[in-house]
């Protein structure tokens, strides 16, 4: 059985996003799109525009010296959500990061509209990226 075309846009959009490959990204996002971050540090918050979550992509490879990686497990979707079960690996300042997180994705016309991650534990991903 194939896949749901949304589960495909975020497998393509993981993919590219694993390469480097930021026009690709840039293609599957809608250009004001909504990404939501869990927790209280460097990269919580809400971020409004495709602009300002490449920041926040920029700023996640900063701080960790371009280690940080997202391996996905699995993702369901159906015509308006999707959902990627993925785990998150990153090293900063002598410190591991290795966390299941949770992303829940609004597509809407075969863009990323609007984007929520949980982290399996919050306080873990704050003390991580303070």
């Amino acid at each position: 059985m194939a896949d749901h075309p949304n589960a495909e846009l975020l497998k393509k959009g993981y993919a590219a996003f694993a390469s480097g490959d930021m026009p690709t990204v840039t293609e599957l996002f809608a250009e004001d799109v909504v990404w939501h971050v869990t927790g209280n540090n460097q990269l919580s918050g809400t971020h409004r525009g495709r602009e300002a979550v490449f920041a926040a992509f920029a700023k996640s490879a900063e701080l960790t010296g371009g280690t940080f990686k997202i391996d996905v497990h699995d993702v369901v979707a159906n015509d308006v959500h999707a959902v990627a079960l993925t785990r998150a690996t990153a090293s900063r300042q002598g410190k591991q990061y290795d966390a299941m997180d949770t992303d829940v994705y609004h597509v809407s016309g075969g863009k990323v509209t609007e984007f929520w991650s949980f982290a399996e534990d919050t306080k873990k991903a704050d003390e991580f990226w303070s």
